[in-house]
């Protein structure tokens, strides 16, 4: 038993051991307005062997640590910042670093503290969206999750900023599913208005997130530019809530592989492979859509056609090789799409694509 204490303590004498110069810092009193604070945590490595700081993590992400990165030899110091941000959060505060390492003592807490001072409130600007005569309570409208067969209404105010009397109307695409109405009548100096938007999902038929375009229009004059561009977005999903037993019974079960290797590339060369999608339920199964966050180097195409119980549907993926116009560099690439499906239990499914450029 003596024999194993001292193997023992002679491991631990080998160990590298942390000290710090500080483990707490008062920032006192900070101003909101002037924005993040840091201070510097410095420790040194008092044991007999290299020093590795394995990860510092702070308590919340006001906070943020950065840390040297390598070997701390004995003798030797390393550092720890850490940065407070106190913007919108004023009042008294205190925070926790937990720092990680292979010393004797593994885990390390720093603390922070201080007091925020509020910054002053400044004058809200009710109209900050300027369209030539007009001015706009906001130049965008998100209108959330809708359901399949639902519709919302959203609102933007306005303003008439001229001299002149105006009349607002809103153009929109044919193709969109959405009905935009101002108002009327002309509006005089300092009198407001109102667009009233209106997403009708029963008779669109994209599902997902989609991003759509209005167009302002004053005085009659038709300009399709960015200055007099509304932005729509909204998300579309199937609406399963009054689907019966036997309904659920008989749904599609979509089966996809979660992971799916698209191989070795060579930079600027373009991939396509095909993904098996299986309808292992009872009716027919529809892909409703692929959301897709890396359009700037993949394309995926699923296939337009139900698909049958017990058969399988493709997904076409397009690897571009290249990214915003560019080569893809050197390395190993992971990328996750989404399927949308009606299939009422399992309706979005994640599927993480994998390759090597070389």
């Amino acid at each position: 038993m003596s024999a194993l204490l001292l193997v023992a303590g002679l491991l631990m004498a080998q160990q590298p051991v942390i000290t710090f110069e500080k483990t707490s810092h008062d920032f006192g009193k900070i101003n909101e307005a002037d924005g993040r604070v840091t201070t510097i945590f410095q420790f040194k490595n008092e044991g007999m062997t290299p020093l590795v700081l394995s990860q510092v993590r702070a308590s919340c992400g006001c906070t943020t640590p950065s840390w040297t990165k390598t070997p701390v030899e004995p003798g030797q110091t390393g550092t720890i910042s850490v940065t407070y941000n106190p913007n919108g959060r004023p009042g008294r505060f205190q925070k926790t670093v937990t720092v990680t390492s292979n010393a004797t003592e593994p885990s390390v807490k720093l603390y922070i503290k201080g007091e925020v001072i509020p910054k002053q409130a400044k004058p809200v600007n009710k109209y900050p969206v300027q369209m030539g005569a007009i001015s706009l309570s906001a130049a965008s409208v998100n209108f959330g999750t809708i359901m399949k067969g639902n519709n919302l209404t959203k609102s933007i105010s306005y303003t008439n900023t001229s001299d002149e009397d105006v009349t607002v109307e809103v153009l929109t695409a044919d193709a969109d599913p959405v009905l935009a109405q101002a108002s009327l009548s002309p509006i005089k100096k300092g009198q407001e208005g109102q667009i009233n938007i209106n997403y009708d999902a029963k008779q669109g038929k994209n599902y997902g997130p989609q991003t759509l375009k209005a167009y302002v229009m004053i005085n009659g004059k038709r300009q399709i530019t960015n200055e007099y561009l509304l932005t729509l977005s909204v998300n579309v999903e199937e609406d399963f809530s009054n689907m019966t037993a036997a309904d659920k019974q008989n749904a599609p079960i979509v089966e996809v592989a979660k992971k799916f290797d698209l191989g070795e590339i060579t930079p600027g060369k373009k991939v396509k492979k095909n993904l098996a999608v299986k309808n292992a339920g009872v009716n027919p199964m529809f892909v409703r859509c692929v959301i897709n966050q890396s359009e700037d180097m993949l394309r995926i195409t699923p296939a337009k056609n139900a698909i049958k119980s017990g058969k399988n549907g493709m997904l076409t993926i397009e690897l571009d090789g290249k990214s915003n116009g560019q080569p893809l560099k050197p390395g190993e690439y992971h990328r996750t799409i989404t399927l949308m499906t009606n299939d009422p239990i399992n309706p979005k499914v994640q599927i993480q694509l994998t390759w090597h450029v070389k």
